[in-house]
């Protein structure tokens, strides 16, 4: 009897597992390729290709960000293990590098640029033509803004004009503007969200771990970011296999923290139903903040494959500029649930 149980909790993990894996999808994000005076936002080319040899051997299926996001508007399946590639601030090891690597291997791949460094013929940077002929060979290319400028600091008129520049910038060099966003520093707040629908853009990125699912804000989806010092393969793997972790009701819904609000904040959600293996007092749910390490996590009542409210609190305010906040939950398989939130506080 006993047995029998253990099987039967354990194919109802596995079972949750494949069912949010058909709803979830993992994006990388990297920088520069090979250029060591920046390890902070480089990989070097032996990491970079364990991470193709991976994806090449591994059982997922790398698709286009465009079409993850298009999926998961549409409420469509996902694969499981879709991963997206995704690169910031058109560096020319990023054409020089990693495209010619990633075009071997067959994997579509979205660029984000913003314009000014380009059209300033800034140093190390990539050029039009080389913008517009990774555009005809089938990257997508997305925006960063004009002048890559912190939008979450910056008032809604700097921001409305700066996309503006950069959209009329797009329209000129390539004849079509941007339908996806990531934003610089991946600062991002309400404010800046709505004027990025406003503008058009049908998605937009941060720079926080965490896995994309049917229940994300398609206006902050999270991306892995990848370096040198986060750049190992076993690291690549474990977030190449995580799962969405299904929340709702996410509190404070800003992640805009402005003078005068609470910091830290009284942060929260609402596990929705469907992920099974959260304990009772819902302590193998672990949250880390950037700038503390682990947090405080209470699971507040709630039925097993039930919605379950989680309340989490840090012991001391965030500082001002990016704090990122994560939290997993173990699947079952090795794989892990994820969820990654940035936060901006204002100077």
């Amino acid at each position: 009897m006993a047995r029998f149980v253990l099987l039967l909790i354990l194919g109802m993990t596995i079972f949750s597992a494949a069912a949010l894996a058909a709803n979830s999808a993992v994006i990388f994000m990297y920088h520069r390729f090979g250029e060591g005076n920046y390890p902070s936002t480089s990989i070097t080319l032996d990491q970079f290709q364990a991470h193709i040899t991976e994806l090449q051997q591994g059982g997922y299926t790398v698709m286009a960000v465009a079409d993850i996001v298009a999926a998961l508007q549409k409420g469509e399946a996902l694969p499981d293990r879709a991963i997206g590639i995704t690169i910031d601030d058109a560096y020319l090891s990023a054409f020089s590098q990693a495209w010619p690597r990633l075009k071997a291997a067959g994997f579509p791949l979205t660029l984000f640029v913003a314009t000014d460094p380009v059209d300033r013929k800034t140093r190390g940077y990539m050029t039009w033509q080389q913008i517009r002929q990774l555009k005809k060979e089938g990257v997508t290319i997305g925006s960063q803004s004009a002048s890559h400028l912190h939008m979450a600091a910056s008032t809604e008129q700097a921001n409305r004009r700066d996309l503006e520049k950069s959209k009329a910038r797009f329209r000129a060099e390539l004849g079509v503007t941007p339908e996806l966003i990531a934003y610089p520093y991946g600062e991002a707040g309400l404010a800046v969200m709505t004027l990025a629908e406003e503008a058009g853009f049908k998605a937009g990125f941060g720079q926080h771990s965490g896995v994309v699912g049917k229940y994300s804000n398609m206006y902050y989806l999270p991306r892995f970011a990848l370096n040198e010092k986060y750049g190992a393969v076993d690291r690549f793997r474990l977030a190449a296999n995580a799962l969405d972790l299904p929340i709702g009701d996410l509190t404070p819904a800003d992640p805009l923290i402005d003078a005068g609000d609470e910091n830290p904040p009284a942060l929260g959600f609402t596990l929705l139903g469907g992920v099974r293996g959260l304990s009772k007092s819902g302590q193998n749910l672990s949250c880390f903040a950037s700038h503390e390490g682990a947090t405080s996590v209470t699971r507040l009542g709630g039925e097993d494959g039930g919605d379950v409210r989680i309340e989490v609190r840090m012991k001391t305010a965030m500082p001002p500029g990016r704090t990122r906040l994560n939290c997993t939950l173990p699947a079952g398989q090795g794989r892990w649930h994820w969820f990654g939130q940035q936060y901006f506080v204002k100077k």
